[in-house]
């Protein structure tokens, strides 16, 4: 039977072509549409993803940085810059194109000092191609590496924060990081208003990323430089009382020393000092952190006796007592079982004395008996005489309270007048200045108040901005001038505070025609979460004033002496006061009484 050949027959050349053919078309059909419908995905669905991606790549964006401001200090009546920007460079390279051993030569023959990176290091990294080799770089130094025509090298222009005056008030201006941020003191608290606001540049953009100047989307906000700022502090007065202060220390077993002066019919701060200093422009140079606090606003601390002004205050302002009112001294109390004794425990002193005697002599008895005479009993210590207390010392005086001064500050505590164990223990202990926290700005502050007439005025540290050469007033906010004593108390305060002077200070301190007053504080210290009784560690202040015989003082002077494991008392800190209260009547020719 024969076969059927009809599937055995051989396929021709033809008909693999025509098939592949037919292959191909399917193929290029599907990437057609593929294409196609990538195009409208493209076109129509990402069209505004696509145009921006396009725009990003032809656009220029470039921040403008702000020139940080200046700071200030007075000289007279003339405004002296204390710290200022100086134009630097950052030298930057292409280790692709850039000869090692001539950057390498140039380097270190005119910027070894600022030198941040190992060539080495950066020439042995497979496919760098910018590294910046060299920061702030003087210009005179960057001039000479760019006369050198190394290939490849660019220098990029920065400002660099300086310090011309060395450690000058460093606990006061503070310093500029790294990444050019303020940090403690004015340049930390006033941040903002010295670095001002960066500008933008954006620019439609060549090949090369050069702006061109045509666009309509062009775009250029200028940058706002900081402002240039001007302290109330008086530039030469602030050296002498930095010199002043570290003999104190130097002749003492003191390590620490804070000052801090200023005008108390104004409020504002003509010194403030914190020793030992340190270089801004080298500030990681420190054992540690402490070395940048502000003492004289950013530490709480126990004043000790000098808070006793304001519990006298207190009690004449009520009119409870006078200078001159008694009472009988035995040389303690016994208060909620504790024993509070007086430092002084002369046979003199037993028995009946006045008031400006107790303050005289500091007796811790007298200012307990101010208390008892708020709460209306000489004889106990009651919940109105705690009450009216609190009231002058957290309201009135502000204490525990930050005051608003321009800087960085704490604000510290005042017990509550009714809650917790020992009250009336703890209110005693505060009317000679322990079992509190405060700062010395608001001692100062406080102080101020006591001796200038009863007035209670916002400390500041900053006189305005500098304009055009023209120191331009910056009004504060919430400004506080509230009168909270009477001048009858004022004046009475004064008065015994004269009269400390008398019996403190040695022959050819005092000068006739001046008034001098003040008070000295000798605080314990807690450690181990109690006081320590063998006062191994105490802190030594002083606080008072300097005028012209029969005005208001002109000036108060706050002290601060201590030192790790050191006994300080306030008659140290008093050897200081004598020292800057002398230099101060020069410094700023105080006239004596005709």
């Amino acid at each position: 039977m024969p076969r059927n050949n009809q599937y055995n027959q051989p396929v021709t050349s033809s008909q693999i072509s025509s098939h592949r053919i037919k292959i191909l078309k399917k193929i290029v059909f599907v990437a057609l549409a593929i294409i196609a419908v990538r195009l409208f995905f493209i076109q129509i669905i990402e069209h505004d993803m696509w145009v921006a991606k396009a725009d990003e790549q032809h656009t220029l964006l470039e921040t403008i940085v702000a020139k940080r401001g200046e700071i200030y200090m007075m000289d007279g009546d003339e405004p002296a810059a204390v710290v200022l920007n100086q134009t630097t460079y950052q030298i930057i390279i292409d280790p692709a194109i850039t000869e090692k051993d001539a950057i390498e030569k140039a380097l270190t023959t005119y910027a070894k000092d600022y030198i941040v990176v190992d060539l080495d290091e950066v020439y042995g990294r497979e496919g760098l191609r910018y590294s910046i080799v060299a920061k702030n770089v003087p210009r005179e130094i960057a001039t000479k590496i760019a006369e050198e025509d190394i290939s490849a090298v660019w220098f990029q222009k920065n400002n660099q924060r300086v310090y011309p005056e060395g450690d000058l008030a460093s606990g006061l201006l503070g310093f500029v990081n790294a990444d050019g941020l303020g940090q403690y003191g004015v340049e930390g608290s006033l941040n903002g208003l010295l670095s001002g606001k960066d500008g933008l540049l954006k620019a439609t953009a060549d090949v090369n990323n050069v702006a061109l100047s045509i666009g309509n989307d062009n775009v250029k906000i200028p940058a706002e430089d900081g402002k240039n700022i001007v302290l109330s502090v008086d530039r030469g007065l602030e050296k002498g009382v930095e010199e002043k202060a570290i003999d104190a220390i130097n002749s003492t077993a003191a390590t620490n020393a804070a000052v801090l002066i200023m005008n108390p019919n104004t409020g504002e701060v003509i010194a403030m000092a914190n020793l030992p200093n340190y270089n801004p422009d080298d500030y990681g140079n420190v054992a540690d952190a402490s070395s940048y606090v502000n003492y004289t606003t950013e530490i709480p601390y126990e004043p000790a006796s000098v808070c006793k002004n304001f519990a006298f205050s207190a009690a004449i302002n009520e009119g409870v007592m006078t200078p001159d009112t008694t009472y009988f001294n035995q040389g303690y109390e016994i208060i909620d079982g504790w024993k509070i004794q007086n430092a002084e425990q002369r046979s003199m002193l037993y028995g009946t004395i006045n008031m400006r005697t107790a303050l005289y002599w500091s007796l811790n008895t007298g200012s307990i008996y101010a208390l008892k005479l708020l709460g209306g009993n000489s004889n106990e210590i009651t919940q109105q005489g705690r009450e009216k207390l609190y009231d002058y010392y957290y309201n009135k005086f502000r204490l525990g309270r930050a005051t608003g001064i321009e800087l960085i500050e704490a604000e510290g505590f005042i017990p509550d007048p009714n809650e917790g164990w020992g009250r009336d223990s703890v209110y005693a202990n505060m009317t000679f200045g322990q079992n509190l926290g405060i700062t010395m700005i608001q001692t100062a502050t406080a102080f101020s108040a006591v001796v200038n007439g009863g007035f209670y005025r916002t400390p500041t540290i900053v006189k305005g901005t500098l304009e055009n050469g023209e120191i331009v007033s910056s009004a504060k906010n919430d400004v506080i001038n509230e009168q909270i004593l009477s001048e009858e108390t004022s004046s009475a305060m004064r008065s015994m505070l004269v009269n400390n002077r008398d019996y403190k200070v040695r022959a050819g301190i005092d000068r006739a025609g001046y008034s001098i007053g003040g008070k000295s504080g000798t605080a314990q210290v807690i450690k181990d979460g109690a006081y320590d009784d063998t006062m191994s560690e105490t802190v030594g202040t002083y606080i008072g004033f300097v005028g012209t015989e029969g005005e208001l003082p002109k000036y108060v002077i706050m002290v601060k002496m201590w030192g790790e494991g050191q006994y300080l008392d306030g008659g140290i800190a008093s050897g200081l006061f004598d020292s800057l209260s002398n230099y101060l009547i020069d410094y700023l020719k105080i006239k004596p009484k005709a």
